[in-house]
């Protein structure tokens, strides 16, 4: 996760200097909403580095179940920079649609975005990897950002090209059209972020595994109050089964253990707790009146 950290802000770092020259010669609005995006991916990306340094670290007497949500707060962060990029990005667009300016140095501009296109494949490709090992908030957000930064690059190109070949007023549309699609993925990141922080449940395909994985364990009667939440790259997972009267308190323990077993098997990144309930107080026999 750390390493992923710092590929994005290298990344993004190169990208803003060659956008910076290529802006500069060709005075593309496109190229211009490539270079802003890109210092805002540098800002973002050193935040994301800092809250990914802090998340990591184990829990402590403060934050008994781990710093992980400062990986939400980054992607809210992240959600912020990008919101503010996509304004800056549409309004210069819109003024370049009134007050068309013929591009210079195209084709320095074409090359550095074939530049930021390997690039960003390269880094998301590896970010990838990383979610599908960890599955952290943080880097998943950055993740998004950056296949939004691939589209844009990519339409970029496709500006650069039509203006090269007399329609100039192209670059203007694809820079508006460029900052409505961050400002979508910014609203996308906020709403993830926001339900790791609100304590979303995970998805019902999991609770619904993990419910019958529980059941499964010989002695398990019932399984009920099954709750889960994400913090970071752990699930904290909440539940009560249903056990036998006549158990002694080590053989709960023993069954408690074994449901604990079986669901962080599957699920490596879930810390369970299990609560027993002895089956006649779920489910009380039918009350039999004087008469019977």
């Amino acid at each position: 996760m750390r390493l992923a950290t710092f590929a994005a802000l290298a990344t993004a770092i190169t990208l803003a200097l060659a956008k910076a020259i290529a802006w500069w010669l060709s005075g593309s609005v496109s190229l211009l909403a490539g270079l802003t995006d890109s210092l805002l991916d540098g800002a973002a990306s050193l935040l994301n580095l800092i809250a990914v340094h802090y998340a990591l670290r184990p829990a402590d007497e403060d934050h008994r179940y781990g710093h992980g949500k400062a990986e939400a707060l980054a992607g809210l962060g992240q959600a912020l920079f990008i919101g503010i990029s996509a304004v800056v990005v549409g309004l210069h667009g819109v003024d370049r649609l009134f007050n068309p300016q013929a591009l210079g140095a195209a084709t320095l501009g074409v090359l550095v975005t074939l530049l930021s296109l390997v690039l960003t494949v390269a880094l998301l490709l590896f970010q990838r990897h990383v979610v599908r090992e960890t599955g952290s908030t943080a880097i998943r957000a950055d993740s998004l950002h950056y296949r939004s930064d691939l589209l844009l690059n990519s339409s970029i190109l496709f500006a650069l090209l039509l203006a090269s070949y007399g329609w100039p007023q192209m670059d203007a549309f694809f820079g508006i059209g460029i900052a409505f699609y961050i400002l979508w993925s910014a609203l996308g990141i906020a709403r993830e972020a926001s339900a790791v922080l609100m304590d979303k449940e995970l998805a019902p395909e999991l609770s619904e595994r993990m419910h019958l994985l529980a059941c499964s364990v010989p002695g398990v009667l019932g399984v009920h109050d099954l709750r889960t939440r994400m913090s970071g790259t752990r699930w904290f997972v909440q539940l009560h089964v249903e056990l036998s009267n006549e158990l002694s308190l080590l053989q709960a323990h023993e069954l408690c253990e074994r449901v604990e077993s079986a669901i962080s098997a599957e699920f490596s990144r879930a810390e369970v707790l299990v609560h027993a309930d002895p089956a006649n107080v779920v489910n009380p026999p039918p009350a039999t009146s004087p008469s019977d």
